[in-house]
């Protein structure tokens, strides 16, 4: 299994995972965030060229990571989808990875791209949550908010540059009352986050993890770009 950190949010030991995910072990909730299924689809109707296989490489590391964990239940923290609940071929490879992992519930907090995974959610066995929904000291969200509570969100897709390597690199963002996972999904860009005084980052480094101060690499971009 690729590389964790262990961190206290809201009084409980959660688990950063290399491969994009959140793991609560005192509830054994495997938390990700943006699978975005059939982006890839999506695109490629657009006249975009884009490869094949990233919903099959998505779901592949998601079972790796459930059963490396023992997660017992699974939440997307929104765009589950990416584009219509029905229709295209990615939709095979998740039906047949739902039949695989049928005793496995499965709540999705629906985002701004799942406007329309009501209409599957029965039939795939989904339980749809609203924004901020409560969990224990948690609050459930799509997107970032500051809230009672620790708030747990996806979204930003955020993105950061690691000293030393090329690119920019998937990251969680962590803020004092909120953790912002990284896109689960491969085949997904980023944006840069607006560092906030106190914030971190924890990098995903190819199976490893790295944590940068937020502050500090806001402030070499800014020096890069402005040259101050």
């Amino acid at each position: 299994m690729a590389a964790s950190l262990v961190r206290e949010l809201a009084g409980e030991p959660m688990r950063l995972l290399a491969d994009r995910a959140l793991f609560w072990p005192a509830e054994a909730v495997l938390f990700i965030a943006d699978l975005h299924l059939g982006k890839g689809e999506a695109l490629r109707r657009g006249g975009i060229a884009v490869p094949r296989g990233g919903t099959r490489e998505d779901l592949a590391r998601l079972h790796a990571l459930l059963e490396a964990t023992g997660a017992r239940e699974l939440c997307v923290l929104g765009d589950f989808l990416h584009g219509a609940a029905d229709g295209g071929a990615w939709q095979q490879e998740w039906q047949a990875w739902r039949a695989a992992h049928a005793a496995l519930p499965i709540s999705v907090v629906a985002g701004n791209h799942d406007r329309r995974l009501h209409r599957q959610a029965e039939a795939w066995h989904l339980a749809l949550l609203g924004e901020n929904t409560p969990r224990g000291p948690f609050r459930l969200c799509h997107l970032p908010r500051t809230d009672a509570g620790h708030v747990i969100a996806g979204h930003l897709h955020p993105r950061v540059r690691y000293p030393g390597l090329p690119g920019r690199w998937p990251a969680f963002l962590m803020r004092p009352g909120l953790t912002v996972l990284p896109a689960f999904s491969r085949f997904t860009g980023g944006t840069d986050p607006v560092a906030a005084p106190g914030d971190t980052y924890v990098v995903c480094l190819d199976g490893q993890l790295a944590e940068r101060d937020a502050g500090r690499a806001a402030g070499n971009a800014f020096r890069r770009r402005y040259g101050r």
